[in-house]
């Protein structure tokens, strides 16, 4: 069985650490202990390296796409590498959540997050998993695109730090046991 695992954000330096890319953070931080390295597909504009994880080939993406056409990448590796929806799983942030918490989903609407309309316009489904990262709202004043695009501030980011060690836990016990459901349980709360 063959799994993808994407993360979303947006490519460059410029966006690096931004709250919009915790999805791009969590991904990094997964293939950092695999020792696995990415590898720029330009022609599926996406960043892919891999790792067979009991007996399951395992693709780790980061689109190049920006966040709002992440459905570009998704569907074209999806395609390329004939795997089932039912074998995505993709992170990425949300702020309708507090800063760290994490939420595991089987399937949902885009909630308004872009790059998730995105996905599902262009995979023809909600049914995919998926795990959230609370980024928060905006403070008082200050747009949502400031918001998504700005860096975590210190406290934050010590908090978000802990949410990723939450998240690879999380993501490695999904691997190990091979059950969304199970991991819910164990992960949600």
């Amino acid at each position: 069985m063959v799994k993808m695992i994407v993360g979303l954000g947006n490519p460059g330096s410029k966006y690096q650490q931004t709250k919009h890319n915790v999805g791009f953070m969590a991904v990094d931080r997964l293939v950092k202990d695999l020792d696995i390295s990415f590898t720029e597909d330009k022609a599926f504009k996406a960043l892919v390296g891999s790792a067979f994880i009991n007996q399951e080939k395992i693709y780790f993406v980061k689109p190049t796409t920006f966040m709002n056409n992440s459905g570009l990448a998704v569907r074209a590796l999806l395609t390329y590498y004939n795997i089932s929806t039912k074998d995505l799983m993709v992170i990425y942030d949300d702020l309708d959540m507090a800063v760290g918490k994490i939420r595991l989903r089987q399937k949902g609407s885009a909630g308004g997050h872009n790059g998730i309309k995105s996905i599902i316009a262009h995979i023809g489904t909600q049914e995919f998993d998926r795990v959230k990262i609370g980024i928060g709202r905006p403070s008082h004043g200050m747009s949502v695109i400031n918001h998504v695009l700005g860096k975590f501030d210190t406290d934050d980011m010590i908090t978000i730090n802990i949410a990723l060690d939450k998240v690879d836990k999380a993501i490695n016990y999904y691997l190990q046991e091979k059950s969304i459901e199970k991991t819910m349980q164990q992960f949600n709360g």
